[in-house]
């Protein structure tokens, strides 16, 4: 999976990948034109359509649902190190789940790819891409 972030201006980014875009900005009290989401917002976004994906995928795959699922994902801002922590994750079902389908419905969304990502922290290497310099 690959993901390219450019700067258009201000605080304001360019994401691509596979062909798709969005934005990401920062509310005009950050200094910002408010024109996408923060990089944190997108995070949860990230988590929560996960969830999404898998409930809908239980759902769907049981004949339960083919639509409806919604989930709201909340995060508390951390500080010593700035960070988003104490994550909720809450599921609404479109139909009634019997005891059983609900416990199915939750280890699904448990399996989420993101979700797992997070409990299991990944190492992230960060390195400076050097370019050139113009004689010009």
């Amino acid at each position: 999976m690959e993901v390219t972030i450019r700067h258009l201006e201000q605080v304001k980014f360019l994401i691509e990948a596979r062909g798709q875009s969005i934005i990401c900005d920062q509310p005009r009290e950050n200094g910002g034109e408010d024109a996408g989401m923060t990089p944190p917002e997108l995070m949860l976004a990230s988590l929560g359509s996960c969830a999404a994906f898998y409930a809908a995928q239980y759902l769907r795959s049981r004949g339960l649902a083919e639509s409806g699922v919604e989930v709201s994902v909340t995060a508390e801002k951390l500080m010593q190190p700035a960070r988003l922590g104490n994550f909720r994750i809450q599921v609404s079902c479109p139909v009634a789940l019997t005891d059983l389908q609900e416990q199915g419905l939750m280890r699904s969304v448990h399996s989420c790819l993101i979700h797992n990502t997070l409990l299991s922290p990944p190492s992230i290497e960060i390195e400076l891409a050097k370019r050139a310099l113009s004689t010009a």
